[in-house]
C-alpha cells in the first residue's frame, strides 16, 4: 500500500475568510456585567474605639494562654468533621483543575486492531469482493490489521480552554480560602463553649458558696424558731432561698452537659473519648479593632477571598462562552501501517500518513451559544452582588462587634465600682459583728449580695469573651491571602 499524506488546504484557507467575514456578529443581548463594591465602603464610623488597637494573629486564642484550650483547638482542626468536608472539597477542586488544564494538551494513542471481513460488492470496496487472482483480487474474505499512532491538539485561539482552566483554578482557590473559614469557625465555636464552661464552673462555686451561707442561715432562723425568738415565717422564706439555689444548680449542670455535647462534635469526639475540661479561671479582656479596615478587610476575611475567587472564576466563565462563538482549529494525525492483509501488515508498502486540519465555525445553533453567555454572565452577576453584600456585612459585622464590646466595657466599668460598694457594705457588716454590734445571721447574710454582683460580673465578663470572639471572627482571625494565585497544575 501506498503512502498517503493527505492536509486539507483548502478547509483552513475557507474558514480564515469565514472568520474574516463574520468575526463575533452572532453575539447579541450580552447583559451589562456588574460592578464589585467600592473599597471606600469599607470603613467603620468614626465612633468606635477600642482601648487596643491591631488586627488578630493568625493563632489568636494563644492571647489567652491557656494551654487546655489551645489543645483542643488543635484537636477540633485536625478531626472535625467540617474540616474533613473542607479538605475534601479543595482535593475535589484542585482535581478539577488538574482535568480542565489537562483537557486542552496534545492527545496521542496507540491503536491497533485486526479485521475480517467481506466486502460488500456494491460499496466503494466493491472490486475486492470477487476472487480474481489474476487481477491480484483474493477475495472475498480478507483479513487486514491496523497498528498506528493517533494524536490531535486543539489550537487555543480565543482563549476559550484558558479561561475554563482560569474558571477551574478560581474555585480551587475558593475551596482553599473556605477551608481557612471552616479552620477559624471551628477555632472560635470551640473558644466560645470553651469559656462558656469556663463561665459556668465559676457560676457554679458562686452558686454553692450562696448555698452554703443560706443553709447557714436556714439553720439559725429554725433554731430561733424552736426557742420562739422569731416566727417561723422567716425559717420558711429562707427555706425558698435554698430551694431556688438547688434548682439554679441544676440548671448549671443540664446546661454543661448541653455545652459538652456542644462541644463533641467540633472535637470529632466520639462517645467515649470526650476530652474531660479542667476548671481555669477566665482570662483578662483582649479584644481589639483594627484603625483602618478597607482592603485590609478583603485580605484577611477567609470568608470574603472564596467569594472573590468565585466571582473570578465567573468572569472567567464569561469569557469561555464568548469564546465559544469563534471558530475552534484543531489538527489531528495518524501515522503506522495498515493494510488489508494481516500478512503485509509490517512491510514497508503499508505505512499510511494522513494530517488532517480541521476548522469549525457555529453558524446557525437556535440561540444556544448566546443563551449560554446570558447564562453565564447572570450567575456572574449574581456572584458578584452576593460579594458586595457579603463585603457590607462584614463591616457590619466589625461594627457590630466593636459597638457590643464598647458598651461591656462601660457596664463592667460600672459593676467593678457596684461590687467595690457592696464589698464595702459587707465587710462593714462582718466588722459590726466581730464587735459585737450585729448579730451573726446579719453578716451572713451580708456577704449574699456580694456573691450576687460578682454572679453579674462573671455573666459580664462571659459576654466580653464571646463578643471578643464575634470581633476576631468578624476580622478573618489572623488569615492572609496569599501573595499570588496558585498555578495550574502541569
Amino acid at each position: 500500500m501506498r503512502t498517503r499524506l493527505i492536509i486539507s488546504w483548502r478547509a483552513v484557507v475557507g474558514g480564515a475568510a469565514l472568520l474574516a467575514l463574520t468575526g463575533c456578529a452572532l453575539i447579541r443581548d450580552e447583559p451589562p456585567a456588574m460592578a464589585a463594591v467600592d473599597p471606600a465602603r469599607i470603613r467603620l464610623a468614626e465612633d468606635i474605639k477600642l482601648a487596643r488597637e491591631g488586627w488578630p494573629e493568625a493563632q489568636w486564642w494563644q492571647r489567652y494562654q491557656d494551654p487546655q484550650l489551645d489543645a483542643l483547638i488543635a484537636t477540633g482542626q485536625r478531626r472535625s468533621p467540617r474540616m474533613a468536608i473542607a479538605r475534601a472539597q479543595v482535593e475535589a477542586a484542585r482535581a478539577q483543575t488538574r482535568l480542565t488544564h489537562a483537557s486542552g494538551g496534545l492527545l496521542l494513542g496507540l491503536v491497533g486492531s485486526i479485521s475480517r471481513q467481506s466486502p460488500s460488492e456494491n460499496g466503494y470496496l466493491g472490486p475486492f469482493a470477487k476472487n480474481e487472482p489474476a487481477l491480484g483480487l483474493d477475495g472475498p474474505w480478507y483479513t487486514g490489521g491496523t497498528l498506528a499512532l493517533e494524536g490531535s491538539y486543539e489550537f487555543d485561539l480565543w482563549g476559550k480552554h484558558s479561561a475554563q482552566t482560569q474558571a477551574a483554578l478560581g474555585i480551587e482557590n475558593a475551596r482553599l480560602a473556605e477551608a481557612a473559614q471552616a479552620e477559624l469557625w471551628i477555632a472560635a465555636q470551640i473558644a466560645q463553649v470553651y469559656f462558656d464552661i469556663q463561665s459556668l464552673y465559676a457560676a457554679r462555686d458562686l452558686l454553692r458558696q450562696s448555698r452554703e451561707i443560706e443553709r447557714e442561715m436556714l439553720a439559725a432562723h429554725t433554731a430561733r424558731a424552736e426557742r420562739g425568738l422569731e416566727p417561723r415565717t422567716q425559717v420558711e422564706l429562707t427555706r425558698i432561698h435554698v430551694l431556688e439555689l438547688d434548682k439554679q444548680m441544676a440548671d448549671v449542670e443540664s446546661k454543661l452537659k448541653m455545652l459538652e455535647e456542644a462541644m463533641r462534635p467540633l472535637l470529632g469526639a466520639g462517645a467515649d473519648d470526650l476530652p474531660e475540661i479542667a476548671q481555669r479561671p477566665l482570662p483578662p479582656q483582649a479584644g481589639a479593632i483594627p484603625a483602618t479596615l478597607g482592603y485590609e478587610l478583603l485580605a484577611r476575611r477567609a470568608d470574603l477571598q472564596a467569594m472573590r475567587w468565585s466571582v473570578q472564576a465567573s468572569l472567567s466563565g464569561v469569557d469561555a462562552a464568548r469564546a465559544a462563538f469563534y471558530p475552534t482549529f484543531d489538527i489531528k494525525v495518524f501515522f503506522g501501517l495498515d493494510s488489508l492483509h494481516l500478512d503485509n501488515l509490517l512491510e514497508r508498502s503499508s505505512r499510511q500518513i494522513q494530517v488532517v486540519p480541521g476548522l469549525t465555525l457555529p453558524l446557525f445553533d437556535s440561540g444556544r451559544l448566546n443563551a449560554n453567555l446570558a447564562s453565564a454572565r447572570s450567575s456572574s452577576n449574581l456572584t458578584i452582588a452576593q460579594y458586595n453584600a457579603a463585603v457590607v456585612d462584614a463591616v457590619r459585622q466589625v461594627a457590630h462587634a466593636g459597638v457590643e464590646l464598647q458598651g461591656l466595657q462601660q457596664q463592667a466599668d460600672i459593676q467593678d465600682a457596684k461590687l467595690a460598694a457592696t464589698r464595702f457594705a459587707s465587710d462593714s457588716a462582718v466588722a459590726h459583728y466581730q464587735r459585737g454590734l450585729a448579730d451573726k445571721v446579719l453578716a451572713m447574710e451580708s456577704r449574699l449580695p456580694v456573691l450576687y454582683e460578682q454572679g453579674q460580673q462573671l455573666a459580664l465578663r462571659s459576654r466580653q469573651l464571646n463578643a471578643e470572639i464575634a470581633l476576631t471572627l468578624a476580622l478573618g482571625g489572623g488569615y492572609r491571602v496569599a501573595d499570588d494565585a496558585h498555578a495550574p497544575a502541569p
